[in-house]
């Protein structure tokens, strides 16, 4: 602080009265405004307490927000608690540095408090007002406490402070994300002023339960939609695996002018890889550079993954290499995606270079090493570090670690093996599991076993058609043809029809799907014409009839 308004703060204090006092507090306030780190705030502090106002209110509630603006918890709880008689101000100020850094409960215990103390000798307890309760219902949200969320609404109603909007959208969050959407919907329509937050929130209360169509219905009826609300039904539909949906959203913001943001890029590259739009992640990839979103770190993993799924794995190599700071997530990605692309003395080699960096892998870090290992059939190796999980980093194996480890015996001619594993699982093992099994019988003519996984594949999947058709194959590879039959009359008998297959495909930033038997698009008849004009090439001299019947067979 300077030192002139050091002295003429220690004039004004030999003087009396409220006016002055309240002047020398107003000669902080510039300097508590422009404060920005904590040491500045306790050389401030220390002037303070020189001229004895460490009992402000008024002070006390401004340096709370610059401790709330630094992140600095531990100073503010001092600060706080050195308070005699803090009132309604410091309560809020304390509220809502503790919710901002994510400590609802202590924010919980502090408004107890505040209900319980007196504000002096003769006045009743102290009174929260509309800036208390939005920071108190957002520690409830956080912790999903239901139940004490119901109870401040009923505060809220009690004071009544219902009629402000931060409140009640507060309150819709909360009950949003308690998964009380009755309730939500309640506060909803007593809203007379609604804006957008209100409407996001149910939007993302519907999308959390993956209840899409009813989130879709909100925002068609929005009057006003943000990016929030775009990027909020793109997460939703790639979290349930609605991936074409995504895209199109996608590109509907971009048609009516809004831009997209870190957050509604990082929710729409994971539906790029996993419908291959290539073109649309190149797109969002230069977009990011050309706004420096590649700085984050998270976006520059999602782009790796987006890149490593679409067969590109040579870029995902050149920006893996490029990253200035990689995380946990940057190099689990970077080697999955090398052992799914065959590149696994690659990706194992990669994992040891991550551990002489010093980042600690976690579960998702060895599926990689252990699809490796898959890959590569270094069984002997996935054993390893299987144990090696457990034993050095202490990551308790989860079913698709034992699943990989179950495939990587398989493949590997140790199916007796494989299956000792499979009985000493801490879990039940679920159907992929006994696929792999199965596929691996397949491969090493293990009839024995074959039945025993497909037995334990109807329990799971009764009508599952794929499980039934590789045993078939399973016998007829072995030559025996009564077993062929037998499967056969069984599928017939259960009336099991066949998984129609898809295909994808990406024209102009827009991913088409194509499902077997399904005629319903738009522009059918085009593809069939040229069905036939392409069969003419290999069909030169058939009739018409037989030429008709394989394009019909190719169609369907």
């Amino acid at each position: 602080m300077d030192v002139s308004l050091a002295k003429s703060l220690m004039g004004l204090r030999a003087t009396t009265g409220n006016d002055v006092l309240r002047g020398m507090e107003n000669h902080f306030v510039p300097a508590l405004r422009n404060c920005k780190k904590t040491e500045q705030l306790k050389k401030i502090h220390a002037h303070i307490v020189k001229l004895s106002l460490s009992q402000s209110n008024f002070l006390v509630t401004k340096m709370l927000d610059v401790c709330d603006n630094c992140g600095d918890v531990d100073y503010a709880t001092l600060l706080f608690e050195q308070l005699v008689e803090p009132n309604v101000f410091s309560y809020n100020a304390i509220i809502r540095t503790y919710s901002h850094n994510h400590l609802y409960s202590f924010a919980i215990t502090v408004f107890k408090k505040m209900m319980r103390h007196p504000r002096n000798s003769t006045e009743n307890l102290m009174l929260p007002d509309r800036f208390t309760f939005p920071f108190l219902i957002k520690s409830c949200a956080g912790l999903l406490y239901h139940s004490l969320g119901q109870q401040v609404h009923a505060q809220i109603c009690k004071f009544g402070t219902t009629s402000h909007c931060i409140t009640e959208n507060a309150l819709i969050d909360m009950y949003t994300k308690c998964d009380d959407l009755k309730s939500a919907y309640k506060v909803f329509d007593q809203i007379t002023d609604r804006d957008a937050i209100s409407w996001n929130s149910l939007i993302f209360g519907h999308a959390r339960l993956g209840q899409m169509e009813s989130a879709k219905a909100l925002f068609d009826k929005m009057p006003c939609r943000t990016i929030v609300s775009w990027t909020t039904m793109i997460s939703g539909y790639a979290r349930i695996g609605c991936y074409v949906d995504a895209l199109e959203i996608f590109r509907q913001m971009q048609i009516v002018g809004i831009d997209p943001d870190e957050i509604s890029i990082v929710s729409v590259l994971p539906a790029c890889a996993h419908l291959g739009a290539l073109e649309v992640g190149k797109w969002i990839h230069m977009y990011s550079d050309k706004n420096g979103f590649l700085k984050k770190t998270s976006i520059s993993n999602a782009l790796i993954e987006m890149y490593a799924k679409c067969g590109c794995i040579d870029q995902a190599r050149n920006l893996f290499d490029q990253l200035i700071e990689r995380d946990v997530i940057s190099w689990s990605t970077m080697i999955a995606g090398l052992a799914n692309h065959g590149k696994a003395h690659e990706a194992l080699e990669l994992f040891r270079e991550m551990q002489k960096t010093r980042v600690v892998p976690n579960g998702i870090t060895f599926l990689g090493v252990l699809a490796a290992c898959t890959h590569a059939g270094l069984w002997n190796e996935g054993l390893k570090f299987f144990d090696s999980m457990r034993e050095d980093y202490h990551i308790e194996p989860e079913i698709e670690h034992y699943g990989c480890l179950v495939d990587l015996l398989g493949r590997s001619g140790r199916i007796d093996q494989a299956l000792d594993m499979i009985m000493k699982m801490p879990m039940k093992p679920d159907s992929r599991i006994w696929n792999s099994v199965l596929s691996s019988c397949r491969t090493h003519h293990n009839l024995e076993i074959a039945i025993i996984a497909m037995e334990k594949l109807v329990e799971i999947e009764p009508d599952e058609s794929g499980s039934y058709v590789l045993l078939a194959n399973i016998y007829a590879e072995l030559g025996m043809w009564e077993g062929v039959s037998l499967v056969r009359k069984l599928i017939r008998s259960k009336r099991i029809k066949k998984t129609p297959g898809c295909s994808l495909i990406e024209v102009n930033n827009v991913v088409e799907e194509f499902v077997s038997s399904d005629d319903s698009k738009p522009f059918s008849k085009d593809i069939f014409w040229i069905l036939k004009v392409l069969a003419l090439h290999q069909y030169p001299s058939n009739d018409e009839l037989e030429f008709e019947q394989d394009i019909e067979q190719a169609w369907c």
